[in-house]
């Protein structure tokens, strides 16, 4: 830390070389103006390696234009005089907080030491809006600027952008803005470079190789006229053309950037722009600039000589080509410097200077009673009929013209309107672009498209390439069963159980409901069969009907007989509720229908067999059991049995009885409809019943199969209960391995190969006899009495 001295610290001096106004008048109120009036600036020698920039000279004339108005006005200001004192910063952020400095301190030569640098600024900054709350600006905020950029490039679904920004505050700030709105809309930056004009070549060069290495389309340029000239210059170097450019408002709109645009590299470009405005009167006052002092070679000096490409005699120069007079008409000049299409960036300025002076007038017009600590909020006035406003941040509502850049045939680049962009209106009503009239990069009349990845359509999900952003991604299909049905889906959505992805993986489609139904070809086989079987049946029981005065009918229990043939009548009918879509009904009248009707037919069996037995013992001397077995018994037995399988359906239908429900495991795509046995001990326990009568049935007619007589019915009885009940030992495995509708196709089987497997080893042999051996149909033969014949 150095110390001073009492006196050192009084002292005040200015180190460096006084810093000029360009342009200045006294009043008794000074305006400051800091303007960009050249591009370059060579320090030692305060010369200027450029010619001066129309637009900054078209702003400063603005204040100027403002500030007269206002002297000359009796309402505004009334006996104040505005003056001003204008910098030029020459696009230095160096020379741009010098000047600033020379601005706030006067910097009036001073030869020794004083106290002069301790009085107040004459000029007052106000930056910081926490701090100084008075600081308003006529043009939004950056910040909306990017928010709107960012909509603009989701409004045409770019995706896939890269990004340059100028090296400063207002290239970085603004891209870090745009960023971080374009994220929240789903926009990914391949790339974002930053340069200054003045950067080495070597610099500039890494990010002409940084765009042509890239893939997006679409360039945002955040950057200041001045960058923009030098990266065109370059990309016209390099023949770098086809690329969307999307800018601010600090390029898009000025028609220096477009003339210096000699190969068309930023034809088509889109951005955004402030709105028309008109500054009545302006014109003329800038048709009235006359040079002022040429022997002191001033700031009009130099415009008059850049405006008309001569020299004045008092400027030095060397070597004069064509000397200025001073007296050069404007009116017929047709060039940058005259061009009135920046009308609105003129009005900015234009309405910031009388911001200021109706700040002053009403500061000034206050007396003592005025409360000076009241700070408002906001702010509205009006002046030539527009009304300007300022929100709580000291910024004017955000309003953007957005403009494309459409070049004729002449190859002029005109400055189209072609959308508005508000932020005082709701979100879904902020952006409106007529896309119709928009003309692309190359003169396409398509929207160019710029995305990293396609867009996934239906039917895939987006699934992000490792180590990329999140707008690069690859389209994987559904898996079957899920469905998405919006483009750019991250997820596939299951469909419900009853429903499955068509083959687009798009939609979710009723599965096919499948059961066993008539109109199918296995479906109508059965049902065939079971018909057969049914009228075959009907058939044996008319010739027994027509032959049961026969003694073949008579000695074969013919009671017992057409019971028989009755209960397999229903065995072959009951097959048919197995056939079509199950209900309620059907799944409950199926099985036990089923089980009381085959227990019926086995019973019937097991009687005919146990009367074989009976009649045989009935013959030994001394035996006289068929009393006790007579037709009554027989009916009983039959009854009781049948009551048995009876009273296990009711207990199984009261418990738990069967009901139709849906099949999802067996097929991924299809509903099998079946009916659920409920009770599976229910299930099991009528088979088995029919199982312990059907043993019982065969045990009794193999101990009957050798008693003497010619016509020994127990072996028919025998040889149909080995077919019946290797049909359902089979059936079993077979049950509980089919799948879905085969599963029921399977007990359908059973029951008619077991059915036709009775009917026939019973039925058919006495059909033979009473059909085509009559002869044989005699009492004597019955008894054995005749000679023995074979069936």
């Amino acid at each position: 830390m150095v110390s001073l001295t009492h006196n050192e610290e009084l002292d005040c001096r200015q180190i460096g070389d006084t810093e000029k106004p360009q342009l200045v008048k006294e009043g008794d109120i000074i305006l400051g103006g800091l303007f960009s009036f050249h591009n370059n600036w060579k320090e030692k020698r305060e010369t200027y390696s450029f010619k001066p920039l129309p637009l900054e000279f078209q702003l400063a004339q603005a204040m100027r234009f403002a500030i007269e108005e206002i002297n000359n006005s009796s309402d505004l200001l009334p006996e104040i005089f505005l003056g001003y004192k204008i910098y030029d910063t020459c696009g230095s952020n160096a020379r741009s907080v010098q000047v600033a400095l020379a601005l706030l301190n006067s910097n009036e030569n001073v030869s020794a030491p004083s106290k002069a640098c301790s009085r107040p600024a004459q000029v007052h900054f106000y930056l910081d809006k926490t701090k100084y709350p008075s600081f308003l600006r006529t043009i939004p905020s950056d910040h909306y600027q990017s928010r709107a950029l960012a909509h603009l490039v989701k409004h045409f679904d770019w995706t896939w952008v890269g990004a340059v920004r100028t090296n400063d505050d207002y290239g970085n700030n603004g891209m870090a803005t745009f960023i971080e709105n374009a994220q929240q809309l789903g926009i990914c930056l391949e790339y974002s470079v930053a340069f200054f004009r003045t950067d080495p070549i070597e610099k500039i060069q890494n990010i002409i190789d940084v765009i042509k290495a890239s893939t997006s389309k679409v360039i945002v340029a955040f950057l200041s006229q001045a960058d923009m000239d030098v990266i065109i210059h370059h990309f016209s170097k390099h023949n770098l053309t086809g690329y969307q450019w999307v800018g601010t408002e600090a390029w898009i709109f000025d028609f220096q950037t477009a003339a210096g645009d000699k190969n068309h590299i930023l034809d088509g470009a889109i951005g955004l722009s402030i709105p028309k405005a008109h500054i009545s009167g302006f014109r003329e006052f800038m048709l009235d600039v006359k040079p002022l002092n040429v022997s002191k070679s001033d700031f009009f000096t130099e415009f008059w000589e850049a405006l008309f490409s001569c020299k004045f005699k008092q400027s030095g120069s060397e070597e004069i080509q064509k000397e200025c007079t001073g007296h050069e008409d404007l009116t017929g000049v047709q060039n940058t410097f005259t061009d009135m299409s920046l009308m609105p960036i003129f009005n900015n300025m234009y309405k910031g200077v009388y911001a200021v002076a109706h700040a002053l007038h009403n500061i000034l017009r206050c007396n003592k009673t005025c409360n000076l600590s009241v700070t408002c909020s906001k702010s509205t006035l009006k002046q030539r009929g527009e009304e300007v406003y300022f929100n709580d941040h000291g910024e004017p509502p955000a309003k953007y013209e957005i403009i494309n850049w459409q070049p004729k045939e002449n190859g002029v680049v005109e400055f189209v309107p072609v959308g508005l962009y508000d932020a005082s209106l709701p979100a879904d009503r902020q952006m409106n672009v007529q896309a119709g009239s928009l003309i692309w990069a190359q003169k396409s009349l398509q929207v160019p498209v710029s995305v990293c990845s396609e867009r996934c359509p239906p039917g895939t999900r987006k699934v992000l390439q490792k180590g990329k952003p999140v707008c690069c991604y690859d389209c994987i299909r559904c898996a079957e069963g899920e469905i998405s049905n919006i483009t750019d889906s991250i997820t596939c959505v299951r469909c419900p159980p009853e429903f499955w992805s068509n083959e687009r993986r798009d939609t979710c489609v009723t599965k096919e409901n499948i059961f066993l139904s008539y109109e199918e070809i296995m479906g109508a086989l059965l049902t065939a069969a079971s018909l057969f079987g049914t009228c075959l049946t009907a058939a044996v029981a008319f010739i027994f009907i027509r032959h049961r005065k026969t003694p073949l009918v008579r000695a074969n229990n013919s009671e017992l007989s057409f019971l028989l043939l009755f209960s397999l009548t229903l065995c072959f009918l009951c097959s048919l509720t197995f056939i079509g879509r199950p209900s309620e009904w059907s799944c409950m009248l199926r099985h036990t229908a089923f089980g009381i009707t085959f227990v019926l037919c086995i019973s019937c069996v097991l009687g005919k067999t146990m009367v074989v037995l009976m009649a045989f013992k009935a013959t030994l001397p001394g035996k006289n059991v068929m009393k006790w077995f007579g037709p009554t018994q027989q009916r009983l037995s039959v009854l009781g049995f049948t009551l048995i399988q009876v009273i296990i359906c009711i207990l199984w239908l009261t418990i738990s009885p069967p009901f139709p429900s849906k099949n999802f495991k067996e097929y991924k795509d299809k509903i099998i409809l079946e009916c659920s046995l409920g009770s599976a001990v229910g299930f099991w326990s009528v088979l088995g019943y029919i199982g312990l009568l059907a043993v019982f049935c065969f045990v009794f007619a193999f101990l009957a199969r050798k008693l003497p007589d010619n016509f020994n019915e127990a072996k028919f009885i025998t040889f149909s209960m080995l077919i019946f009940c290797a049909v359902w030992i089979t059936f079993i495995p077979a049950y509980v391995s089919s799948p879905g509708k085969f599963s029921v196709a399977v007990e359908i089987f059973a029951i008619l190969a077991s059915s036709f497997g009775l009917l026939i080893c019973i039925f058919i042999p006495k059909c033979y006899i009473m059909l085509l051996k009559p002869e044989n149909n005699t009492k004597k033969n019955m008894m054995g009495k005749g000679t023995p014949k074979s069936f």
